[in-house]
């Protein structure tokens, strides 16, 4: 499948998304964030970093670039969207995603390896997991708590709607242990941690990232699950 990762002013981590989609057995297109072109992708990154130097808000401003008026659209349609930190951050300015991501409760940058438990494998991203399972990503985040009112937090609970939950001790202060949500069609799902950094044994905590790069395949039924 043919994966766009999209480059906004600030990002980082777009050349390693793009590095993982090749890892995880598609192809990787470079998508800029002034262009309203998604040249064709059959899901799109948002990778991480400081999009605009996250003077505003984090991913306030990037949610009017372009090639976002051409995510939602998209997203709105079934395009598979996954946002990494940053990229997780505009999908909820973007209203892809309910809640917001707020300074961490310690006001300090975390950065660590993270255990996680995937708890819905029905996602675009997620397919590749067994719903349980116990991962390690690399976290890296000042502004990575996730927040929303009671009755969101309410309603995404019972429609199963949280996508990772943190294990080991919550790293920046998210409402209810939530490290990424999806949409209600399970196309869309945003996650504060970055699987990115964990495809390969070279680099980073192992390859228990490689999932959320697999499961497009899964998803799409011409893959089994990889991950126990």
């Amino acid at each position: 499948m043919k994966v766009g990762v999209v480059t906004f002013p600030g990002s980082l981590d777009d050349v390693d998304a793009q590095r993982a989609v090749r890892i995880g057995g598609n192809e990787a297109v470079a998508l800029w964030h002034g262009d309203a072109d998604l040249q064709g992708v059959d899901a799109v990154v948002l990778p991480g970093g400081f999009s605009y130097g996250d003077y505003l808000r984090c991913g306030a401003i990037s949610r009017f670039s372009p090639v976002m008026g051409e995510v939602v659209a998209a997203a709105g349609a079934g395009l598979p969207v996954l946002g990494i930190c940053n990229g997780f951050q505009i999908l909820c300015e973007s209203h892809l995603l309910p809640g917001a991501l707020i300074r961490n409760d310690h006001r300090k940058f975390a950065c660590r390896d993270q255990r996680l438990r995937i708890e819905d494998t029905t996602t675009a991203w997620t397919s590749s997991y067994v719903a349980g399972s116990e991962v390690t990503v690399v976290l890296k985040n000042g502004e990575g708590a996730f927040v929303a009112d009671e009755a969101t937090l309410d309603q995404i609970e019972a429609e199963g709607r949280v996508v990772a939950r943190y294990l080991g001790g919550n790293p920046n202060g998210s409402l209810r242990d939530i490290a990424g949500v999806r949409n209600e069609a399970g196309n869309v799902v945003g996650l504060m941690p970055h699987p990115e950094h964990a495809v390969e044994t070279l680099t980073g905590p192992g390859t228990d990232g490689l999932g959320f790069f697999t499961s497009l395949a899964v998803w799409a039924g011409v893959a089994e699950r990889t991950f126990a």
